[in-house]
């Protein structure tokens, strides 16, 4: 398994209706991913393996639905990667792309 390195700031974590975080930060570190509120606090990890995501049809750009230990969360990403020494998610597309590069099913 290929071992990637991911970590967005600035990302909105909802479950269901309710928005958890508007600031949290998704991290791929050592086989897991994990979803994190602005403070540091844990919300929910999984192994990478075991994760499963996806653009949802409808909705905004910038949005991945992240499935971890059965629970599903919309995660709000930017839909454009911020300009260099800009604040701000990375794009979407980034992030499904580490989590298959973690899993090994990226090329």
């Amino acid at each position: 398994m290929a071992e990637a390195e991911f970590t967005a700031t600035g990302v909105g974590i909802a479950r269901r209706l309710r928005s958890l975080t508007r600031a949290g930060r998704v991290r791929i570190s050592g086989g897991r991913l994990e979803l994190l509120t602005s403070l540091g606090s844990e919300i929910d990890s999984a192994p990478v393996g075991a994760v499963r995501t996806s653009r949802p049809w409808l909705g905004p750009d910038g949005r991945v639905r992240a499935d971890l230990n059965g629970t599903r969360y919309l995660l709000a990403l930017g839909d454009h990667d911020p300009l260099p020494g800009e604040p701000g998610p990375p794009a979407a597309h980034r992030f499904i792309e580490a989590v298959r590069e973690a899993t090994g099913r990226g090329g």
